[in-house]
């Protein structure tokens, strides 16, 4: 039985895993610096929802004008 090889060995593999995780922090450290930048889909979506809000606002304001004139509705349905 050699009990120093299992123990360096389990040795290496912590230090392996603690380098490892050192990196996933120093990536997630970067990843949250970074400067946002949209991508073109982003940018796209972002446009077109602008352009479908400032048309249903258009559309709204054009057919939702009350009239003047209106009948007024019947109170209940057993007249």
């Amino acid at each position: 039985m050699n009990y120093l090889q299992d123990e360096l060995t389990a040795e290496y593999n912590r230090q392996r895993i603690s380098e490892e995780l050192t990196q996933i922090r120093l990536e997630q450290f970067t990843l949250k610096s970074r400067a946002y930048k949209p991508s073109r889909f982003e940018r796209t979506m972002f446009n077109f929802a602008n352009w479908m809000i400032a048309t249903g606002k258009q559309l709204r304001k054009r057919y939702e004008v009350p009239s003047v004139n209106c009948n007024p509705t019947p109170k209940g349905f057993a007249h």
